[in-house]
């Protein structure tokens, strides 16, 4: 059986159900923030670790490609997501503990959206969860990938930790976004570590296994990815931090009935799903030789590289709580998701800057087949092939 793709181009996300239904662009992006943010804070509550967390985050997004918000409301979506992703991540979690946690974070009115019957809700939502997703569970997180990369890099062993500490936050924070239906995780890791060095005046000129080919420490793992991508990727978190200092009130969402009530459970169950959804539309192949090759290339222009703290005056809401100024770690808010602290990875290099594990010998991914880690709806369309050609 072939397995769905996974992967859209922005066209693709500015005409999703939710779009179609009469639910502007804006609104669904703040949905899906919204949905995001729940999933992380019930995560938090119950003690799930980040990977189970980001899983139950990728189902809801990967969802919502397929239905309206208008059909499934939000938080029950995000109630089953994190429920299936707790299968799969074998940290399950009961029904009973989720809503019962569900219903501590949401409002009265949110939580009328559950019905009179909420553990039947997230029960039947899940089949259609699965059926969705074509029964496709295996998601890989930057996460792994930011830490393999890392021990790669030679350095001053504080700054470093400090960097992949930022890096890692940025990660949390990305969850937030849809850059996970855009790129693959190891493009994202080496995005966002590309930023959290800019903005930590880290800058990695050696690296573990560095031939005389790369440019770049990302050509070891990734091959002709354009610098152009990793902005992209850059800006795209960084508007979360924009629209956290954007003073407007944001309008309350109006009650949302439970799916049972929205439509007849058995036209929901077919519903488009990836089985019945035409080909992405292939991008445009990428031509090797267009990228700049300088690795000091602009990083956003919101931001600066001439002082040690961000340029971010209002604080923020708690969901981004963070970036921290370079050289502390701040503590999140009260009720603040705990992404600018207590997930981060273990500490790299505990000793001197030398100390990276002798048996480690990276190698470039190879080319024209997805490393042997990847699950199968890593494999792109034909259209992603130039970053990853035919072996010669």
């Amino acid at each position: 059986m072939k397995m769905p793709c996974w992967y859209y181009e922005k066209k693709d996300l500015r005409n999703t159900p939710s779009v179609k239904e009469g639910i502007d662009f804006d609104t669904e992006r703040r949905y899906r923030k919204e949905g995001a943010r729940f999933i992380m804070e019930c995560g938090t509550a119950m003690g799930l670790g980040h990977n189970t967390m980001a899983t139950g985050i990728v189902y809801f997004h990967r969802f919502y490609m397929f239905h309206s918000f208008r059909t499934f409301p939000r938080y029950v979506t995000a109630c089953c997501c994190l429920l299936l992703a707790g299968k799969v991540e074998e940290t399950p979690k009961k029904v009973k503990d989720i809503i019962k946690t569900a219903k501590g974070l949401l409002s009265e009115q949110k939580f009328l959206s559950f019905g009179d019957d909420p553990k039947e809700e997230v029960m039947t939502l899940e089949r259609i969860l699965l059926q969705t997703i074509k029964f496709d569970l295996q998601v890989d997180h930057p996460y792994g990938f930011l830490v393999k990369y890392a021990k790669c890099f030679k350095g001053d062993s504080t700054k470093l930790q400090k960097m992949v500490q930022m890096a890692w936050n940025f990660v949390n924070d990305s969850l937030s976004t849809t850059v996970c239906l855009q790129w693959e995780p190891e493009i994202i890791a080496v995005a966002l570590i590309h930023l959290a060095s800019k903005l930590s005046k880290f800058t990695v000129t050696d690296w573990t296994g560095k031939q005389p080919n790369h440019l770049r420490w990302w050509d070891m793992f990734v091959a002709d990815v354009t610098m152009e991508i990793l902005e992209d990727i850059c800006h795209q978190v960084l508007d979360l931090y924009q629209q956290a200092n954007n003073n407007a009130p944001t309008p309350d969402s109006p009650p949302q009935l439970p799916p049972s009530k929205a439509s007849p459970p058995m036209k929901r169950a077919h519903l488009a799903s990836p089985a019945t959804k035409p080909e992405p539309t292939l991008v445009t192949p990428v031509k090797i030789g267009d990228d700049k090759l300088d690795s000091g290339a602009p990083i956003p222009k919101i931001i600066s590289t001439d002082n040690l703290h961000y340029p971010y005056s209002a604080p923020y809401p708690p969901m981004y709580s963070h970036p921290p100024p370079y050289g502390s770690t701040a503590p999140p808010l009260p009720g603040a998701i705990p992404s600018a602290s207590s997930t981060y990875p273990p500490s790299l290099f505990q000793q001197s800057s030398s100390a990276v594990p002798q048996h480690y010998t990276p190698s470039a991914l190879p080319l024209g087949h997805p490393p042997a880690h990847a699950s199968t709806y890593y494999q792109g369309p034909p259209g992603r092939q130039p970053y990853y050609p035919p072996p010669t």
